[in-house]
């Protein structure tokens, strides 16, 4: 069976948070947490977003980025989302183990992260050129729905 994992590198908006754990169950995914978050995961507005699901959300919390780093071979093929990348989400065939990692609201991935994994980054396509991105918890879904939507495909 695939797995799906979103990787949320030092998150920093609880509702944003919430939202994404709730689309991850609604996918079957897990999602990962790397510190230092904008919030605690006591945070009423985090429960409060994830509604009475947040409980249900298969989570992991990572104490920084070379900590999960190290994992991620055992966890599936790694993809990075960056409003920067020149290739488009599009342009992927997804294997059936997938990490799909997203930055910070305010800031995207940092930028030694891009660079070695430039490779793996790839952007979600937009008309409007002035537009510098999405929202994080628009961005994972329309990500995940499309890796999903290319699993459904090949059974």
């Amino acid at each position: 069976m695939p797995s799906l994992h979103i990787v949320l590198v030092e998150p920093e908006i609880h509702w944003n948070t919430g939202n994404i754990g709730r689309t991850s169950l609604a996918v079957g995914a897990t999602l990962h947490l790397v510190e230092p978050l904008g919030f605690t995961l006591e945070d009423r507005h985090l429960r409060r977003a994830g509604l009475d699901y947040w409980p249900r959300v298969r989570l992991r919390v990572w104490p920084g980025w070379p900590a999960i780093e190290a994992e991620l071979p055992q966890l599936g093929v790694p993809f990075f989302f960056t409003a920067s990348a020149e290739r488009t989400l599009w342009e992927i065939d997804f294997p059936e183990d997938v990490v799909v990692v997203f930055g910070r609201e305010s800031v995207g991935l940092p930028s030694d992260i891009l660079t070695r994994y430039a490779d793996r980054s790839v952007r979600i396509p937009m008309v409007d050129p002035g537009l510098r991105s999405l929202n994080i918890s628009t961005s994972v879904g329309v990500v995940v729905y499309e890796v999903v939507r290319q699993w459904q495909r090949r059974v």
